[in-house]
Parts: structure tokens; C-alpha cells; sequence
């Protein structure tokens, strides 16, 4: 994977790839406080809590079911004749209650409370964590799996949820088992060879969409120039470009590539084969399109180590073969982004 990410430049590239850049500004952290990738998701989590709780934690109408002496809602008659035939003078009612007891805050509550048990984090962060778990005591935590953040959904009223609810997800996709002695430990996410391209990609397509307005800035799909029947062009597989920026005068099919090594071989380096073929065929069946018929391809990798930027023109297209390398300061990082689409 690249050479050492900045822990300020990773807090950037998360809020352009989860789209709340706003967070950026309005979540209080310095790079020099966090010393690892953990703490500055702890901090991030903590911080953006506060702010939550400060504006006022989300609440929702939830299902909720309970044996009473004071009849509400719905009665089950069926599930109160035990109770009604002891003679408890009780009924079992079902009703909608108006709770902080949500998804997205039983989430938060769960992750926050596994930060507590992990080595390393600055006496700040665990002072700023236990502060916002003892503000969240009366929420219930739940027991987390991949499948349940699928579950959440949000709306307007609590889409500044969005933003915490990702580095919960990261959290857990990178928890490591537990330990013996009862500590959680985490994974780099950076050597994560799953999550890092992603996010990779979705960190350069906003970063076009929110720093530039020259282009309008998509992933477009892509059909084959294929001639044949319809059950034969069934089975072609979908071809969805990483980024895609257009204007009428000039437009760009741009393949992120977040890879150990850019170029193959040691002693004799060449561009990985099938990135190119995956990006000179992206050109060539873009050309039936109206106003891509000339499209630049560009090849765009992190750095490590050795940067380069190479340019070829095949069959009437540019593609360039580039690096862009996260180490340097942020303002250099993002004067290279932009000097791409010059």
C-alpha cells in the first residue's frame, strides 16, 4: 500500500469521500493530537457526539410492547388472558413510543463504548469518550453487524447522522477479535486492500464535484460497441467508470487505482496491463456518445515513493498514467487534483 498517510490528510480524504466536508471545519481536531488512526476516529466520533447531543439527539416513533395496568394503544387480548386469569388486573398493550432509543444512536452509543477498552488513545479522547457515553447512558447498546448499518435510514431530520454513522461502519469493519486481556484493537484501514479503494474513489469523484465547476462530475455506464442479439448482449458485463467529468469542450474518464505498487516489475517497470486495457476500452466505446467521442483517460494512483506522471496518444485519445502523493501537505494535494483537469 502507499507510504504513510498524514493522519490529517486520511481526516480530508474520509470528509470528501463520505461527502460532509463540512465536518472538516466544524469538528475540532488537530493532526498533532491524534497519534493514530484510531484515536482520530475516536475523536471524530466523540466530538461529532457532543455536537449531536448540544443540538439535540434524534427521536423517532418506535413499536413498543409492555404488560400495564393503564390500557394504551393496542390490547392483545390473547396474550392478557394468563395475566387477566391470576388476576393481575393487567393488560398486555402495544403502542408507538416517541424514544431516543434509534438505531443510529443505539450505533453510536455501542461504538463509543468499545473505544473505552483501547490501547493508546490520548487522555483527552478517553476523558471527551467516557463524557458522551455517560451522556447516552439510557440508550441501550446493540449488538453490531455488517448487515444492521444497511438498516438505518436517513432523512432530512437527522442526515448529520450520516458522517458519525460512517466511522462507526469503519470501526467495526477493521475490530479486530478480542483480545485476552480484554483490550480492542483495530486494523490499519489503510492496508485494508477492500475499503481503501473505495474510498479512495469516492474521495477524488467529490473532491471534483465540490472544488471545480467547470466539469459536471458523475460515474457514467458505459455501452459496448457490440453488435449482436439481446440475449447475447445480456451477458456483457456492466462497464461503470470510477469518475467522469464532462463539458462541452473537453471530457475525462478517470480510473482510480489504489494499489501497493503503480508500475510492475523492478528492474524494468511497466504500466499494470489490464488497467490500461480497462481504460483504453472505457475510451474507445465512450466514442458512440455524444460529446465523448475525444476523451482523455487518465490512470490515477496514490504514490509510493516514486511518483511519475506519463502521457500516451492511442487511437486519438490522451491517457495520462499519474500518482498523486498523499504524504505531501494538504494544499499541495489539492493543487495537483485540480491541475488535472487544467
Amino acid at each position: 500500500m502507499p507510504s504513510e498517510i498524514p493522519i490529517q490528510n486520511l481526516y480530508f480524504l474520509l470528509c470528501y469521500a463520505w461527502d460532509r466536508l463540512p465536518e472538516a471545519k466544524e469538528v475540532d481536531i488537530a493532526a498533532n493530537d491524534c497519534h493514530s488512526l484510531t484515536e482520530l476516529l475516536a475523536k471524530l466520533l466523540a466530538n461529532g457526539t457532543q455536537r449531536l447531543i448540544k443540538r439535540g439527539l434524534d427521536r423517532d416513533y418506535l413499536p413498543h410492547r409492555e404488560d400495564t395496568a393503564v390500557p394504551r394503544g393496542r390490547m392483545d387480548l390473547t396474550a392478557s388472558f394468563p395475566l387477566l386469569a391470576a388476576r393481575k388486573q393487567r393488560l398486555v398493550c402495544e403502542f408507538d413510543e416517541f424514544t431516543h432509543n434509534t438505531l443510529p444512536n443505539r450505533i453510536l452509543k455501542t461504538t463509543l463504548a468499545s473505544l473505552h477498552h483501547v490501547d493508546g488513545l490520548g487522555e483527552n479522547t478517553n476523558i471527551l469518550l467516557l463524557q458522551q457515553n455517560e451522556l447516552l447512558r439510557r440508550i441501550p447498546p446493540i449488538r453490531l453487524t455488517s448487515r444492521l448499518f444497511q438498516r438505518v435510514r436517513l432523512h432530512r431530520n437527522n442526515r448529520d447522522y450520516r458522517f458519525l454513522l460512517n466511522i462507526c461502519q469503519l470501526l467495526h469493519d477493521t475490530r479486530l477479535p478480542e483480545q485476552k486481556d480484554g483490550k480492542t484493537r483495530f486494523r490499519d484501514f489503510t492496508r485494508e486492500p477492500r475499503l481503501m479503494p473505495a474510498l479512495f474513489e469516492a474521495f477524488v469523484k467529490n473532491f471534483y464535484k465540490r472544488e471545480q465547476s467547470k466539469y459536471q462530475v458523475s460515474a457514467i455506464q458505459l455501452e459496448w460497441d457490440a453488435h449482436c442479439t439481446e440475449g447475447d448482449r445480456a451477458i456483457l458485463p456492466i462497464m461503470r467508470t470510477d469518475v467522469s467529468l464532462w463539458s462541452p469542450d473537453h471530457s475525462i474518464i478517470l480510473d482510480c487505482k489504489f494499489y501497493k505498487e503503480a508500475m510492475v516489475g523492478r528492474y524494468d517497470p511497466k504500466a499494470h496491463s489490464s488497467h490500461l486495457y480497462q481504460i483504453y476500452s472505457y475510451l474507445r466505446n465512450a466514442e458512440s456518445r455524444q460529446g465523448w467521442e475525444k476523451s482523455e483517460g487518465i490512470l490515477l494512483y496514490p504514490a509510493n515513493g516514486d511518483s511519475f506522471d506519463h502521457l500516451f496518444r492511442i487511437a486519438n485519445h490522451n491517457i495520462r498514467v499519474l500518482t498523486v502523493d498523499l504524504g505531501k501537505p494538504w494544499k499541495d494535494i489539492h493543487a495537483e487534483l485540480l491541475k488535472l483537469t487544467v
